[in-house]
């Protein structure tokens, strides 16, 4: 069965152009920033000092209740800002009043990250998805804030839609997969992570570190499609993700 899904792989998901992929091997990403210690994940304080640092930048992207993309991991603010609401069940607006647990800073909308960033250095943006979510819509809205957007960056998801949108409304964005291969996704079995690799088509995947080495990574690297990593939150995953992987998405002691 593998040899077959294998063998169909290059024809329904084939390797990206060269050209256009290099640079994302090219960095470290700060997994939602460079957080820690005052430093809340996907805070402005956390990528400001991934920027200050020359890092890549990894972000999460919830929506609004009126559609604007904000940068955030959760579907609620519970851990984070120690409310009970839905991510979407408040306006930007609203949002901005927000204070996390720690420190006093208000999420950030993506609009913010870009005009922090400025091209200094990669993005890599994630829409968050689930059952039953209209995850074509936080394409749409993602797209939009990044019009004009002159600086490297990349758009990916776990959810496979996320990439075949791309593929068809905005072909000239860097589109990835996020896999994982734990009870935790919905790709625990080969023959449904070679079915989310083809409806994705994606320029790259982003492949949890816990589950490399494996063989699909390893087939999709030597046709030239660039695998990234996550979360290397060690020197060890750091030194797996190396051999195994072509940049990290690290926090923590993963930061070299």
């Amino acid at each position: 069965m593998r040899s077959l899904l294998s063998k169909l792989d290059p024809i329904l998901a084939p390797p990206p152009d060269p050209a256009r992929v290099g640079w994302l091997t090219s960095a470290t990403y700060a997994h939602r920033g460079l957080h820690g210690r005052g430093k809340v994940e996907n805070s402005a304080a956390a990528f400001r000092a991934a920027i200050t640092a020359g890092m890549g930048i990894e972000c999460d992207i919830q929506r609004s209740a009126d559609d604007v993309p904000m940068v955030f991991h959760d579907w609620d603010f519970a851990r984070l800002v120690g409310r009970p609401d839905k991510a979407a069940s408040l306006t930007a607006a609203e949002w901005r009043k927000l204070s996390y647990l720690e420190g006093e800073e208000a999420p950030i909308a993506l609009v913010d990250l870009l005009a922090a960033v400025d091209a200094k250095v990669p993005l890599l943006i994630e829409i968050k998805s689930r059952r039953g979510y209209d995850v074509e819509r936080s394409c749409e809205v993602v797209m939009d804030a990044l019009a004009g957007y002159r600086g490297r960056h990349a758009v990916m998801s776990f959810d496979p839609r996320v990439s075949r949108w791309l593929r068809k409304h905005s072909p000239q964005t860097l589109r990835g997969l996020v896999m994982r291969e734990d009870d935790r996704g919905y790709t625990q079995q080969a023959w449904q992570r070679h079915l989310a690799l083809w409806i994705a088509r994606p320029d790259f995947l982003a492949y949890h570190i816990h589950a490399l080495p494996n063989p699909l990574v390893g087939d999709v690297r030597d046709r030239g499609m660039p695998v990234l990593t996550w979360t290397v939150d060690t020197p060890d995953l750091l030194a797996r993700a190396n051999r195994y992987a072509d940049a990290p998405i690290a926090e923590g002691a993963g930061v070299a």
